[in-house]
């Protein structure tokens, strides 16, 4: 066993209905004296109760899927004109990553406060998206210094959205088992992960207003995270960042409807991954593991439904075949994908997929 593992530095505070007072602690651990917070217009009022205790000097609330550069720099020059000192995000991944990108050019420290369960607070990673293009990168600086997990936070979120930010995190999880950077640790946490979200979010889908189950997911995707940013984006990301950058495709459904898919297409070639995420979901393969949790919370199943076009295919292929990493576990042709695509467009069944691939 030989292999390099770095564990990046970050408070993670537990808080079950205690929000308010851990943003407080951390906005006075890291010395913050205006805190500009960022939320969308539609949490503006959940976040000014958990950021009731610290010294605000500015709430903004231009918060648009998928980060366009535009509404960065607005959000950089509010910043430098308020002379902020933190920076506290309430919400998902969109309002989390607007956060990193005023991190990234400012080197501002971040306290994420999420509300969805898309992982985006635990990662070093950001995105920005301009003339229909999506591009990511990896920064220390834009590593939140702290998050606070507080399950009542996320009560409100519809179990729909619940179901799709969940298994957005469970393709963290998945992707990290064969992407660029993977180690044992990476492979350990994303199937600890794969375990809780497993878990999870069949009790969120039975009893939305119980906590146990949010604790659950929460946990997972804090997990789930830690080990892709780690291990790296692998075929799964490549395929969803190309999707959401240039179609617009909501973030959490696409990664849902695409999972599937991709995993039906790699498992074979990757036996022991496939092997620990069977185990995880405590079933004979990993597919079938997933397409059973998938079934049981009434999953998003096919790209169609989120603005996706048949059409839009070929074109969407051949700008994804440029991202593949050589590590994916099997060579991926410019066919495999358009095969992929046209699957998670159409909504098949990914054991057909995947029957479909070894016979070709």
């Amino acid at each position: 066993m030989r292999f390099e593992h770095e564990t990046l530095a970050q408070r993670v505070s537990f808080a079950p209905g205690a929000a308010a007072a851990a943003v407080r602690t951390e906005v006075e651990r890291l010395g913050g004296a205006r805190v500009m917070v960022i939320a969308a217009e539609a949490e503006a009022d959940l976040a000014e109760k958990v950021t009731a205790d610290v010294p605000v000097a500015l709430r903004h609330d231009e918060v648009v899927m998928h980060v366009p550069v535009a509404s960065a720099e607005r959000a950089r020059v509010a910043a430098a004109a308020h002379d902020v000192d933190v920076l506290v995000c309430v919400g998902g991944g969109s309002t989390t990553g607007l956060a990193k990108a005023i991190a990234l050019t400012s080197g501002l420290p971040i306290v994420a406060v999420p509300t969805t369960y898309a992982g985006s607070e635990a990662t070093s990673v950001w995105g920005l998206t301009e003339e229909a293009h999506k591009t990511t990168g990896v920064d220390l600086r834009v590593l939140p210094r702290s998050i606070v997990y507080d399950a009542t936070l996320s009560l409100s979120l519809p179990v729909a959205m619940s179901v799709a930010s969940g298994l957005n995190a469970l393709a963290h999880c998945v992707d990290s088992m064969w992407a660029p950077r993977t180690d044992p640790i990476d492979q350990a946490l994303a199937a600890e992960g794969i375990r809780a979200l497993a878990a999870g979010l069949p009790a969120v889908v039975a009893d939305p207003g119980g906590l146990a189950g949010r604790e659950r997911v929460l946990y997972g995707a804090y997990l789930s995270a830690v080990a892709f940013s780690s291990a790296g984006s692998g075929l799964h990301h490549k395929i969803c960042h190309v999707l959401g950058g240039a179609y617009n495709l909501p973030h959490a459904q696409t990664h849902a409807v695409v999972l599937p898919y991709v995993l039906a297409f790699n498992a074979p070639a990757a036996p022991e991954a496939e092997q620990r995420i069977a185990e995880a979901f405590g079933t004979a393969s990993a597919v079938h593991g997933l397409q059973r949790l998938r079934a049981a919370v009434n999953a998003p199943t096919a790209l169609r439904d989120h603005g996706f076009h048949e059409a839009d295919i070929d074109v969407a292929a051949r700008t994804i075949l440029e991202a593949i990493p050589v590590s994916n576990p099997k060579p991926v042709s410019l066919h495999d994908l358009r095969r992929i695509l046209r699957a998670a467009w159409q909504g098949t069944d990914p054991l057909f997929l995947a029957s479909e691939g070894e016979e070709s």
